[in-house]
């Protein structure tokens, strides 16, 4: 057939088939097909052409799955190979970190195990990291200590991670080092004695220019710098070689180090518990560089925040301190200036609470605690005053111990106290069981304060020896202040006022000397002083209880006639001349005895009859 009549013969045929189905479609009245069919039927109709056309293009480019295939094995090849890299660069690199720790510490240095992984960066972790005490330092030989047998610094574990952008010449960089169950360990002072002889910047640098020279000959391959060091669960120790001293013993609970550089100082942001007053110390500041030849000279300097230090851990005190302050120094030896706050300190036997606030300047011995006050301004209540002295640590043997038992840990404070500027009914308050203070008036005073440790409680362990004055005191008993309202009144030769005048209006003068020991003050030499006589006394005073046992002598202005006035006083006159003495109108010996609440005040007749010869009379 040829083409020219093929094609219209073709569309016609066509043309009728169309033409007929049409037809049928009307007669036949079919269904209606719904949206979401339609929609249904093209989704089908799609994912079925996918899948054909993706069997049919891996049909025609079979190649690709092998190539896929193989790029995988070689990956998990590399990742094997990586992998046995690794472990057997293991043990180069702990080598490596080592013989670093060697060289800086001049020391033996121990690590149990060291691993590196590719996942995620280098990642890397080591355990039982052990250091020793320096063995020799520029050539000196430095003696084994007692203890040479146990290192210095121990470490549990450590791990850091560092992204892979390593470039030759220059150091792999880690943000950040985690240590756990840091143990540094320091002995004393005198175990450096002969590598400390030169000076110690000296002794860094020299052992620093060493240790960059021996890094430079040995061209390490990988080299690391480090931001931060973090490190929780450390213990700090720090030994001492005087007799009878403790160590000194920090349970650290966290720190962070920051600038680390080879050498130089470091950042640092710790947080502590202080073992006694138990508490919370935070500090920040810069520690370094670590000197190798005494570590305990390594320079520090900071501030701090000590909060809610509970001081009931100090047998016969309590409440709660806080301070602040500013430090520095070396590790043994720390200039520390600073503030604390206690609210409700108080004696814990008699419970009356004070606030107490102290600005201090203080030295202190970082090795063990000891600490020079120089001085301290304090304010307790109303009342001011300053001291200087001591506070240090001493292994206390208690009462009856026999040497069986091990010695208790205490303080044994010594101080100088002046007051200048105090009320006496705040010390009163804080030394009575009652709510209201005995006396009350303005006192000044210088003492010595001797509190050694040991097992009693402070006011039984605390011995005072000094001199004070007492002016404008009254007396809070209605009693005891009626009572000197007569002896005025009556001294003065004016008994008539006696019940007009109010007894608050008699103020008393108090002067002396006094020491006090085992809970007991003593007073050699007392004057008591109200306008129109003056007593003499000597005796002790119980702080526990309040017990007055004093004898004296009250020396009156007016004579026995006078101070009884009216018709009485003229039937005693007669008796004037045998009280009348050493230029006094009247002077008789009495005694006070009783409690501090229920005084009771007597003549003393035996000692009258003994001195009770009258005195010549003076002739005209």
């Amino acid at each position: 057939m040829e083409l020219g009549s093929w094609f219209p013969t073709s569309c016609a045929m066509h043309l009728k088939q169309m033409w007929g189905a049409r037809r049928s479609r009307k007669g036949k009245n079919p269904a209606p097909v719904s949206s979401r069919q339609r929609s249904a039927t093209m989704e089908s109709n799609r994912e079925a052409g996918l899948a054909n056309t993706g069997a049919s293009f891996w049909r025609r480019n079979r190649w690709l799955k092998w190539v896929a295939g193989g790029l995988l094995l070689l990956a998990a090849a590399l990742a094997v190979i990586a992998d046995l890299a690794l472990h057997r660069a293991e043990p180069f690199l702990r080598a490596r970190i080592v013989g670093t720790l060697q060289e800086h510490f001049h020391a033996r240095v121990e690590l149990d195990t060291f691993h590196v992984s590719l996942v995620n960066g280098l990642r890397a972790e080591g355990h039982g990291l052990r250091i020793w005490p320096p063995a020799q330092v520029e050539g000196v030989t430095v003696p084994p200590a007692k203890s040479s047998g146990d290192p210095i610094i121990r470490l549990d574990e450590f791990r850091f991670h560092a992204p892979l952008h390593y470039q030759p010449g220059k150091p792999f960089h880690i943000s950040v080092v985690e240590l756990k169950g840091l143990d540094i360990h320091l002995p004393p002072k005198s175990h450096f004695g002969h590598a400390s002889a030169a000076a110690p910047d000296a002794q860094n640098e020299a052992a620093g220019q060493s240790v960059a020279a021996q890094r430079t000959a040995s061209g390490p391959l990988l080299r690391f710098a480090v931001d931060t060091i973090e490190c929780t669960g450390a213990h700090f120790v720090l030994e001492t070689s005087k007799p009878g001293k403790l160590p000194l013993d920090f349970a650290i609970a966290q720190f962070k180090l920051t600038k680390i550089s080879s050498g130089g100082a470091m950042g640092f942001d710790a947080e502590l518990t202080n073992p006694r007053p138990v508490g919370t110390i935070h500090s920040t500041g810069s520690f370094g560089p670590w000197l190798v030849a005494d570590p305990g000279e390594s320079p520090i300097t900071g501030n701090y925040t000590f909060d809610h230090a509970d001081l009931a851990g100090f047998k016969g005190i309590a409440g709660i301190l806080s301070s602040t302050g500013k430090y520095q120094g070396t590790l043994r030896d720390l200039v520390v200036d600073g503030d604390t706050d206690t609210p409700d300190f108080r004696l814990t036997h008699f419970g009356n609470p004070l606030p107490l606030h102290t600005h201090f300047h203080a030295r202190v011995d970082a090795t063990n605690g000891d600490t020079w006050l120089d001085p301290v301004d304090a304010t307790l209540g109303h009342s001011h005053f300053t001291a200087q002295g001591q506070v240090v640590r001493v292994a206390a043997v208690e009462v009856g111990n026999t040497g069986a038992l091990p010695p208790s840990k205490g303080h044994d404070i010594a101080l100088t106290i002046n007051v200048d500027r105090a009320r006496i009914e705040d010390f009163l308050h804080l030394a009575s069981h009652s709510a209201t203070p005995l006396l009350t008036g303005a006192v000044t005073m210088k003492t010595t304060l001797h509190i050694p440790p040991g097992p009693a409680p402070v006011h039984e362990r605390l011995s005072l020896k000094g001199a004070f004055n007492l002016d404008q005191a009254r007396f809070s008993i209605v009693k005891i202040q009626d009572g000197l309202r007569q002896l005025s009144l009556r001294g003065q030769g004016r008994p008539q006022d006696v019940r007009s005048t109010d007894p608050a209006a008699i103020h008393s003068t108090m002067q002396g000397d006094f020491q006090m020991a085992g809970g007991v003050i003593t007073l050699p030499g007392l004057t008591y002083t109200v306008p129109g006589a003056a007593i003499q006394l000597r005796g002790t005073y119980g702080v526990e209880g309040g017990a007055l046992d004093f004898t004296g002598t009250a020396r009156l202005q007016a004579t026995v006639s006078q101070m009884v006035g009216g018709w009485a006083g003229l039937l005693l006159k007669p008796a004037d001349k045998y009280f009348k003495k050493n230029g006094a109108g009247t002077e008789v010996p009495i005694h006070i005895s009783g409690t501090r609440e229920e005084p009771v005040f007597a003549i003393d007749f035996g000692r009258m009859k003994i001195s009770s010869a009258p005195a010549p009379e003076e002739k005209p």
